[in-house]
């Protein structure tokens, strides 16, 4: 997942590339507290972050073009959740001086 992180990707496929049942993926990610596609999100997020701090508004970078790049469809959620790990919004990172 973590090499793949920018690819669209199933659980099924996610687990067919592990080697793994979808259920056997399941429960090793319950055993750490969490789920294949979380575990994925929380990636994606970590990437659009490093993307939104190397970023500039004024070199024409957007928040929304980082978020899809990292396949957030939808800018609330992604904003949202953006907030509750970082404690800003993405269009404050893109924005903060370097």
């Amino acid at each position: 997942m973590d090499a793949n992180a920018a690819s669209a990707m199933s659980l099924a496929e996610i687990a067919a590339s592990a080697h793994v049942t979808v259920r056997s993926m399941q429960y090793a990610f319950a055993d750490v507290g969490s789920t294949p596609l979380a575990y994925l999100r929380h990636v994606r997020l970590g990437r659009a972050h490093l993307d939104l701090v190397a970023g500039s508004a004024a070199r024409g970078d957007s928040v929304t073009d980082i978020a899809q790049t990292w396949l957030f469809g939808h800018q609330g959620r992604f904003a949202a959740a953006y907030r509750a790990r970082y404690g800003l919004l993405p269009s404050a990172t893109l924005a903060r001086p370097r």
